[in-house]
């Protein structure tokens, strides 16, 4: 299936540009896409230590997380952060959600091979 959506980059977690600023951008992304779920965790959710199990947008429609990885960096996702999984292999992330609200998000399953035609770069 391809999948078309239109997202904002707020600069949120992976997409903070190397010198720590947030940044905004607007992008509209084609994609290789082979499934798309939507999943929910009660307020005061938490999940220890693992990779992700397969190369994936993550689209936070609400809660607000605290994100770790295993190279020790730690950011937030807000809603609307759309954040690219492509930790299937290694040490993987862990996370908590910090706020009153549940955790609503939508995963979007790429494609073997499939290009995103975004990096963080692009908010520099």
């Amino acid at each position: 299936m391809v999948l078309w959506f239109c997202v904002v980059l707020t600069g949120a977690g992976l997409f903070c540009s190397p010198a720590g600023k947030a940044a905004i951008g607007y992008r509209c992304l084609t994609v290789q896409a082979v499934s798309i779920a939507m999943q929910e965790t009660t307020s005061g959710g938490a999940f220890d230590w693992h990779t992700a199990p397969a190369r994936q947008f993550v689209i936070t429609l609400s809660g607000t997380l605290e994100f770790y990885t295993r190279s020790q960096k730690h950011f937030i996702l807000n809603p609307s952060t759309l954040l690219l999984a492509e930790d299937t292999a290694g040490g993987g992330h862990s996370w908590k959600l910090i706020d009153q609200e549940p955790w609503r998000r939508i995963y979007v399953v790429l494609a073997p091979g499939a290009e995103v035609s975004f990096t963080s770069e692009d908010l520099k």
